[in-house]
Order: C-alpha cells, then sequence, then structure tokens
C-alpha cells in the first residue's frame, strides 16, 4: 500500500472520528401518553456526554425531568413532576411547562392597552396567573424539529388565536430546548403576533438538588441571587410598586443564604403575605442581550450545583409554599412545601399595569425573545 493510499485511509478515518465526537449529544423521540380526546403527547430525550439528560414533553412544552449525576457519579432527577401523563392532567400544577402568555400575576385579570380594556381569564382568586384558566402549559404543542450534534435539540410550536383567555391578537410562540456536553440546558422563547399585545414567557421548574422527593426537601441548600432589591407584595401578591432593599431581611440572598434560614421567619410580613417567599427579586444586572446569572444553588451533600441564567430584568422565587402534601408525584412521593422551589426568569409581576416597571409590549413586525440556562455543574 503506498504512502497516498495510506495517508488517504489516515485522513478518513480521522474525519469519521471527528465527525462521530461532534454529534455527542443525542436526542430520541417516542411517545408519553395519549389525551383524553385521543391526541396523542410526545417526548424527546436530550442527553449530553456527561450523563445529564432532559425529558422533554409536548403537553404544555414541559421540562418534565432534568437527570443530573453527583460527584460519585449518582444520577438523580431534580425536578417535581409526575412519571405519567395521567398525572399532569388529574393534578395540575406548573412542573416545569413552559408558562404564558403572561408569566405571573395580573392584577384583576385586566389591563388597557391603547386604550382598550381587557379582561383576562381568572384562576388566582381575583387575579390572572399564568396565562389564565388555559393557559399555554395546559396545550399539547407540536414537534417542529430534533436535531443532535454538539447540542441535542428540540423545538416546539404553539398557535395562540386572538382572545385567547382574552389576550389580544394571534400569536405564534416557539420554545427550544437544547442540552449540550457540559451541562447547559438553553431555552429560548420566543413570539410573534399580529395585533398588539402583551407576552411574558418563562420555565417553571420546581427544583430539588438532592432529588425530587428527597426526604429533607431543599432547606439544606443554598441560594443565591444577585439582587438588591425585590419587589414587597399586597394580600393578594400583587406587588405594591415599592422597590425594597433585601439588606438586613431574609430576602437578602447576595451573599448566600441557607432556604432554611428565614422560611418560617414570622416577623416580616411579606413572608406571611407569601407563606414564604413568592416573589420577584429586581436582577442587578437588569435586562441583558445576552443571558446573566439570575440565580445559583448549591447542594454540598451531592456536589450537584445550578446556576439560572436570562436575559430578563426579573426573577420570581417561589419556595413551595402552596404544596401541602395532597399532590403524589414522582415515584410516588408526596409534595409538601419545601419539596422543591421555582427560580423563574421574567417581566415584573403586573408590568401591563405598573407602567413604572417597564413595558410587556409586543407590536406587529417584531419578535419577543427570552433566552434562559439551566447550568448544572458538580463540585467537591
Amino acid at each position: 500500500m503506498g504512502i497516498d493510499v495510506r495517508n488517504s485511509l489516515l485522513a478518513l478515518a480521522t474525519m469519521a472520528f471527528v465527525g462521530n465526537a461532534a454529534v455527542a449529544a443525542e436526542a430520541k423521540r417516542d411517545t408519553f401518553g395519549t389525551l383524553p380526546g385521543g391526541e396523542k403527547v410526545e417526548s424527546v430525550t436530550l442527553t449530553g456526554e456527561n450523563g445529564v439528560s432532559a425529558v422533554i414533553i409536548t403537553y404544555g412544552a414541559t421540562l418534565q425531568a432534568l437527570n443530573v449525576p453527583d460527584r460519585n457519579g449518582r444520577v438523580a432527577d431534580i425536578t417535581l413532576g409526575h412519571d405519567a401523563l395521567a398525572g399532569y392532567l388529574e393534578q395540575p400544577n406548573y412542573w416545569g411547562q413552559t408558562i404564558g402568555r403572561y408569566a405571573n400575576r395580573i392584577a384583576g385579570g385586566r389591563f388597557v392597552l391603547d386604550g382598550e380594556k381587557y379582561q383576562l381569564s381568572r384562576n388566582d382568586d381575583d387575579n390572572s396567573l399564568h396565562g389564565g384558566v388555559e393557559g399555554f402549559d395546559k396545550r399539547n404543542w407540536n414537534i417542529e424539529s430534533v436535531t443532535e450534534g454538539q447540542q441535542a435539540s428540540v423545538t416546539l410550536t404553539l398557535h395562540s388565536a386572538d382572545g385567547d383567555q382574552g389576550y389580544p391578537g394571534n400569536m405564534d410562540v416557539s420554545v427550544t430546548y437544547a442540552l449540550d456536553d457540559n451541562g447547559s440546558l438553553v431555552i429560548d422563547h420566543k413570539a410573534e403576533t399580529d395585533a398588539p399585545t402583551i407576552v411574558n414567557l418563562t420555565n417553571h421548574a420546581l427544583f430539588n438538588l438532592a432529588g425530587e422527593g428527597s426526604a429533607l426537601g431543599v432547606y439544606d441548600q443554598k441560594l443565591t441571587i444577585p439582587a438588591s432589591h425585590y419587589l414587597p407584595v399586597n394580600e393578594k401578591l400583587i406587588p405594591t410598586g415599592e422597590r425594597r432593599a433585601v439588606s438586613g431581611t431574609v430576602f437578602d440572598f447576595t451573599k448566600g443564604r441557607f432556604m432554611s434560614d428565614g422560611i418560617r421567619d414570622g416577623s416580616d410580613e411579606q413572608i406571611v403575605m407569601g407563606r414564604g417567599w413568592d416573589h420577584n427579586w429586581i436582577l442587578d444586572k437588569g435586562r441583558t442581550e445576552k443571558p446573566e446569572l439570575a440565580a445559583r444553588v448549591e447542594h454540598a451533600q451531592s456536589g450537584r450545583v445550578l446556576e439560572v441564567l436570562s436575559t430578563e430584568p426579573g426573577l420570581q422565587f417561589y419556595s413551595g409554599n402552596f404544596l401541602v402534601g395532597d399532590i403524589v408525584g414522582k415515584n410516588g412521593h408526596a409534595y409538601r412545601m419545601g419539596a422543591g422551589i421555582a427560580l423563574e426568569p421574567q417581566l415584573f409581576p403586573d408590568t401591563p399595569n405598573q407602567p413604572e416597571f417597564g413595558s410587556a409590549r409586543l407590536n406587529p413586525g417584531e419578535t419577543y425573545h427570552h433566552r434562559m440556562i439551566y447550568r448544572v455543574s458538580v463540585e467537591g
């Protein structure tokens, strides 16, 4: 065999190796269940080379599982939820779903846009919460594409008709989940409209770095939020408009705070009002072009670390205050307060009624885009 032939074969082998090495993150499409009307709910499992995997289901465009190894290589699902579709239908809550059209609360379910009054469906006492009675979390999304490579990804789409839950304008929405080999799950939310409207999209996963259903819950985990101020709320959990400094309060997570520290501090009227933390922090970074740190959670026992990054200016931290043990989730676990926490990057709650918070407006010809990242790693 001549040198030229050997070199050619070596080059081909090298190209094949490099090509295979590049296609490290994998995606597997499957069936998760069937809706009562006969419509199929699909799942896509994204797996990285480092052992991290994410399961996405079309119902609610939901992050159904995020499986992460600890420092000893033991893998645990760090998200709350259900093992089967029936749980999401029969015990609805917000377990990793895509939230829209408007994440968080709108006071009275009402807002005014260009002089026109709009009444939304109300599902939180007098408020509209997370898009209303049938928000995006209760829709079966369509899979547009599934890819493998340096990232494994799935893109899901949804059409929201004019008047959906009271919102104006026909809106086309997409969410893309992309997992790389380093433990970063990038979530891109995009929306377009044919008439002026409002939009605020996020993901509502509840996390427990010890593994969902762990006996101690999240109380031995340390949370950092880079925010000097937060938004106090009234008795209906609507922001009062005040921007209150966190310094000297149980809302100060700037240097890291164990979640056992302050959760039951009845001397703070805001803790009593929210039954714990259920507030929006004003991130020091503001709204950014690229995702920057919004929160960091550390669990010393397992070594797992979760960082949440986002382009949005606010972070809703919810400590699972309304979980009372009547919902049975994955592996037969009854979820109670402290079973998991939500860290939801977003615009501020009730922004359409509080212009000093900015604007949630989306016009025809514009594209709304919120990019957030769940980045997992191991320390120690």
